[in-house]
């Protein structure tokens, strides 16, 4: 019954508005995550592979790194601006006693900090100052909760930004022999010091994001995977049946095209 309720809600509440957490810590952590994407990818495009003049190795290269720092940052964006899973604040006032349907005598737990109906697996996150259905953690990186609604966002970043690391060490590796053997003339339109201090600072973050989002993928698969019904369990974090939009951060988005016209709804259960 409990169940019901809970789920009848956020069906009426995913039309609402964007979701975006106002904490200046994760503010600044997402800003940093992005600033050094966009590193990786300058110093892989501008240093390592246009000096080599437009060979195929270049191209395919600088589309396949260039293609996956965007579904990397889509994803983050995904995580960062998706609802996880918020409890409407207030839904266990007296006076919306009525509109729960409860039967006699039965209870709910209750959220003292946001006075909200505290469905299974549901957790009070201090920076959201929410109730999150099914919370994993408070991630300062994505600036949000990992939840009900955006835990596959927030794989799928990991997942690609560990791929992106990945790469970007290889192709350093690459690079620096083929600048050996050229003994550092015609391998950058940099000087060969700037080039090393760049390819140095390239891998340093690669090495860490590697290791940061590998760990993290894999914590975050083996905690879908371990659940009594694995496939009911997958399905509900990614969403349908497996299939290549399992891996899309695209997949599922709806851009209204006339936001100002969207219906205004009351009642203390849409409030964000």
């Amino acid at each position: 019954m409990i169940r019901k309720i809970t789920q009848h809600y956020w069906r009426r509440r995913r039309g609402g508005a964007l979701w975006f957490v106002p904490d200046c810590c994760g503010v600044l952590c997402a800003a940093v995550t992005w600033l050094l994407v966009l590193f990786a990818v300058f110093v892989v495009t501008f240093v390592l592979l246009l000096p080599s003049g437009g060979s195929v190795h270049a191209a395919v290269h600088g589309l396949g790194f260039n293609g996956l720092a965007a579904l990397a940052l889509a994803a983050h964006l995904r995580t960062m601006l998706t609802d996880p899973g918020a409890v409407p604040r207030g839904n266990a006032a007296r006076r919306h006693g009525t509109d729960l349907q409860l039967l006699p005598g039965q209870e709910l737990s209750k959220c003292s900090k946001c006075c909200s109906i505290k469905p299974h697996r549901a957790h009070h996150c201090s920076i959201c100052q929410r109730c999150i259905r099914r919370m994993d953690h408070h991630c300062p990186w994505v600036n949000n909760c990992v939840g009900e609604r955006n835990q596959r966002f927030f794989v799928l970043f990991t997942m690609y930004v560990s791929i992106l690391s990945g790469h970007a060490l290889a192709l350093c590796g690459y690079h620096f022999i083929s600048c050996v053997r050229l003994q550092w003339t015609e391998c950058s339109d940099f000087s060969p010091p700037v080039t090393i201090l760049l390819m140095i600072f390239l891998c340093m973050e690669s090495l860490l994001f590697l290791t940061f989002t590998a760990v993290m993928f894999s914590t975050q698969l083996h905690s879908i995977c371990s659940s009594g019904d694995q496939r009911r369990h997958m399905v509900s974090v990614f969403g349908g049946p497996p299939s290549l939009l399992w891996i899309s951060p695209f997949a599922g988005l709806k851009l209204p095209l006339f936001p100002w016209k969207r219906p205004r709804r009351g009642g203390a259960e849409f409030s964000v």
